[in-house]
């Protein structure tokens, strides 16, 4: 038995990248492409794909939500997320530090590959992010310990927030250990438009140094 969608077809038409249109550093074109999803109801737009790979040589990819992007001092771009440290992804990233993004936009017909290093932010910084969260989504964190981990039912997890409820009602809820930040430092970014005849075009930035190398990639 199998699914078959070799028939399935549909023609790229919407847009291109034409090189002398382009900037010469990629964060405001990357800043304008999130921007027109978010305008365009992509629902979360900001939403991405996530790939490690940890000791085990083994890939893994997942879908996570952005939560900043910064243009650094040295005209690089940095991604900032915040997930369980003891997760499998994190796990992954405290052996391989390397890591690729994916924003994909299918109404658009884009995509853009961000590929780069990724380190821990500052407590500071994920305990601001923490406590900016819905009460509810603080309190979800500390149940997923350790994310990705076996449990032995969805009962075993609404009596520990039921738990964790009763345990902080009227006080703060600590920020875990196992929980925080990461920067993906961007040293090479690239943008996909969909285009007729899977003629797509693809636009690689490089950084080399603070300086972006801009190239063309055959579809």
């Amino acid at each position: 038995m199998s699914i078959d969608f070799t028939s399935q077809r549909l023609s790229y038409e919407q847009g291109e990248l034409i090189e002398s249109h382009l900037p010469k550093q990629p964060f405001g074109l990357l800043q304008t492409w999130v921007q027109q999803a978010i305008d365009s109801k992509q629902g979360e737009a900001y939403a991405f794909s996530l790939a490690t790979c940890g000791s085990d040589r083994q890939p893994s990819v997942r879908t996570l939500l952005m939560r900043e992007i910064i243009q650094l001092d040295n005209a690089g771009i940095g991604l900032v997320f915040y997930t369980n440290y003891d997760s499998a992804k994190g796990c992954d990233l405290a052996t391989n530090p390397n890591a690729e993004a994916l924003f994909f936009w299918p109404s658009l017909e884009r995509q853009i590959r961000l590929t780069g290093a990724v380190q821990k932010v500052s407590r500071e910084q994920s305990a601001q992010y923490f406590h900016s969260r819905p009460r509810d989504s603080q309190l979800a964190a500390w149940v997923s310990e350790p994310q990705s981990s076996v449990v032995a039912s969805r009962e075993v997890m609404e009596d520990k927030f039921a738990q964790l409820t009763v345990q902080y009602e009227g006080n703060p809820i600590p920020l875990p250990e196992f929980w925080g930040g990461y920067l993906l430092t961007v040293e090479k970014i690239e943008f996909w438009q969909g285009r007729a005849n899977r003629m797509h075009d693809r636009i690689v930035y490089s950084l080399d140094g603070d300086q972006w190398v801009m190239e063309r990639l055959l579809p």
